[in-house]
Parts: structure tokens; sequence; C-alpha cells
């Protein structure tokens, strides 16, 4: 009895090492099989793939990893199809939008890296600098929620006013707890901003509105949104993928000289760098 229990027992640990052997095999295999497929990142439709083109080609020149684009033609989608599996990374969002989409769908995302800031400047047919700017002067913002939140920290920025730091990116108007200057702030929906401008000190437009006069950013504003806004647009990964090599060296691609200067000319100089 014992002479069989002891070949039992060691044809049992010859069976379970073959079996964890075999796991171990198909671990490999298949973290193989991931690394050979083509990462796959989710952009939108238009100007913003055309960019992502160029990191694709950066990616498999400098450091022959391929990537293939998904578009897609809505905000929703690229986060369903990141968190389902479908993709590896997406590339369209800002912060308080990721965190909005987290807190309503319970998404496991996390940004790793940024790419640019489209942004929100202030222009003006009145004044050059702010040096100019007269004490309750008319200033236009636009009215909507997530636009004027953004607009009052970046006037917040320049030192003209100050806003209850409890409120952050949802603050309106009322949340301003100083205004030296006594700036009378008026708001606008967005299309009207532009036309704004004959009568105000100076607007605060988004570039989508401003290009639409002749108007960029980095050409003919007061001042502008810089890297360190909370819009800057992100890449995206899971927290299970974050820290894939792959993941790593694609953001290297995406931020780099190439992938800028593509930026600038199909946007018209309307971006900021944010990294």
């Amino acid at each position: 009895m014992k002479s069989g229990f002891k070949s039992f027992a060691t044809l049992s640990v010859l069976a379970s090492a073959l079996a964890l052997s075999g796991c171990g095999e198909q671990a490999k295999d298949t973290a193989e099989e991931t690394a050979a497929k083509p990462l796959r990142l989710g952009v939108i439709a238009g100007a913003e793939e055309q960019v992502a083109e160029v990191a694709v080609k950066v990616a498999k020149e400098q450091y022959n990893l391929d990537v293939e684009l998904v578009s897609f033609s809505d905000y929703v989608t690229p986060n369903v199809a990141l968190s389902d599996g479908s993709l590896d990374l997406n590339a369209f969002q800002h912060q308080p939008y990721l965190d909005k989409q987290i807190a309503d769908r319970g998404y496991d995302l996390v940004a790793v890296g940024s790419t640019f800031v489209y942004p929100i400047a202030a222009y003006s047919k009145v004044i050059k600098s702010l040096d100019e700017l007269e004490d309750g002067a008319k200033v236009a913002v636009p009215n909507d929620p997530t636009n004027l939140g953004r607009t009052l920290l970046l006037l917040e920025q320049q030192g003209l006013i100050e806003v209850d730091d409890a409120v952050g990116l949802e603050a309106t108007t009322l949340d301003i707890t100083a205004n030296p200057k006594e700036l009378n702030i008026i708001e606008l929906e967005a299309p009207q901003l532009p036309r704004s401008l004959d009568d105000v000190a100076f607007s605060v437009i988004n570039t989508t509105y401003a290009s639409q006069i002749d108007l960029l950013p980095g050409r003919d504003s007061l001042f502008v949104e810089d890297k360190e806004s909370p819009y800057v647009n992100l890449i995206v990964a899971r927290k299970d993928n974050q820290n894939d090599e792959r993941v790593q060296t694609f953001i290297k691609a995406y931020q780099s000289e190439e992938v800028y200067q593509a930026a600038l000319e199909l946007f018209k100089g309307g971006v900021v760098k944010g990294w």
C-alpha cells in the first residue's frame, strides 16, 4: 500500500509539474501574441485622426511599433471600446470629461500621457496688451457651464480676478471672490463671441469660433491657455495595461516634434503642446 501510494504521489507531482509547465508556456504564448498584435488606438475622425496618423508613422519608423487607428464620430464610444478591451488606448478627451465618464459609468481607465490643448484665448480689437485694460472694462466670456468655468480660471491666471478655490472647474461669475479692476463680465453664447469684439475690451473665444474669423491663438491673442490647462487632451489606457511597454513607447512617438508640427499645420496654429 505504501509503495503504491508513493508511486501515485510521484505521478501526481509529475502531472502537476507538466500542467504548470503547460500553463506557463500558454501564458508566454499569449503574452507573445499580444505583443505581436498592433496597438489599437481610438481617435476622432478628422484632423485629430490625421495628427494620430503621423504618430503611427513615427512609432513604426523610430520604434518599430505597429499601431492601428480606429476612428469614431462620437465622444462616447471610444471609452466604451477601451473599457471592453476592443482598444488598447484612446486619444480624444481631457481630464474633466474622463473624470465624469469614470464617475458615471465606472470605467477603470487612467490617463497615461498628454497630447494637445485646443485652447481658448482672449482676443481684442481695442487693446494690444493687458496693461491697456481700463477699470470697469467690458469683457465677453462664453456662457456654457464647461467653458465659463474654464474661462474664469484663465482670467484668474492672468491676475484679473480671483475665484473660489472650492468650486474649481465649475465656477460661475457668482464664485468670483475678487475683481480688482471691476471688470464688467458679459456672458454670451459661444457663437456670438466673435461678433462681440466691436463692443468689448476683449472676448474669450475657443479656437473653433475664433478661426472662423481668421483669429489664431498663437498669433493673435492677448493671452491663451498653456500646457498646464486642465483641458489638455490625453492618451488614456486601462489600469490593467497602463504599464505595457508598447503603451509607453507610443506616448514617446506621439509626443514628438513631427507630431507637433503636423498638429500646428492641420489646426492652423490652434494647438498648444501639452507635454
